[in-house]
């Protein structure tokens, strides 16, 4: 009796064991309910890593087949979202490869040179979301500072996820995440002090 008040008690639970169970299953109607809970986070993700829209659809359709190529390998205990964003980081990092040999981390290092900054005229479609969503003022500001503080500032703030999943999803210690953040809002107090006179 105490497992069928637990099954029905908690219907979140139920939600991710029949998640899991599809993954594991390879179900394209599983994939699809992911999708439609998770694909404005995840464009939006990739948008703020790519700077591209065209380059951010890409991966982001790329991503959910790796999702349904790889769900044998998803685990109850983790969360969906933090391994959904790993492998959506982890093909962007390939594509940076691919077109310029070198890791997203050294395409970001703002001390290291121009780094990551998609070459855009006009709005960006990042900057187009935050404007949406944000206001003008905090996109113009987002737009001007290194991609590698920007993706901790939005996973974090925009996202709201703790320190330890975007530690999982940007695979680097905690020490470098806390940092990011601290810089990348640094970054932002500065971008907006000129703003202010």
């Amino acid at each position: 009796m105490d497992a069928v008040i637990t099954w029905f008690g908690n219907p979140m639970e139920q939600e991710s064991a029949r998640f899991v169970k599809g993954l594991h299953r390879g179900d394209p109607e599983i994939l699809d309910d992911l999708i439609e809970i998770y694909q404005h986070r995840l464009l939006r993700y990739l948008l703020s890593l790519t700077g591209s829209r065209p380059m951010a659809e890409d991966i982001f359709q790329e991503t959910w087949l790796r999702v349904l190529e790889r769900g044998r390998q998803y685990r109850s205990q983790w969360r969906f979202d933090v391994w959904l964003f790993s492998i959506a980081r982890h093909l962007v990092i390939d594509e940076a490869r691919r077109k310029r040999g070198l890791s997203l981390d050294e395409l970001m290092d703002s001390e290291a040179g121009m780094g990551f900054e998609p070459l855009a005229r006009g709005l960006s479609p990042f900057e187009e979301v935050v404007a949406g969503q944000e206001g003008e003022r905090v996109m113009r500001v987002l737009s001007r500072i290194p991609a590698v503080y920007r993706e901790v500032l939005i996973l974090r703030f925009h996202d709201e996820l703790p320190l330890d999943d975007i530690v999982a999803i940007i695979n680097v210690p905690l020490s470098t995440v806390k940092s990011r953040l601290y810089r990348g809002l640094e970054a932002v107090r500065k971008t907006m002090g000129p703003e202010q006179s």
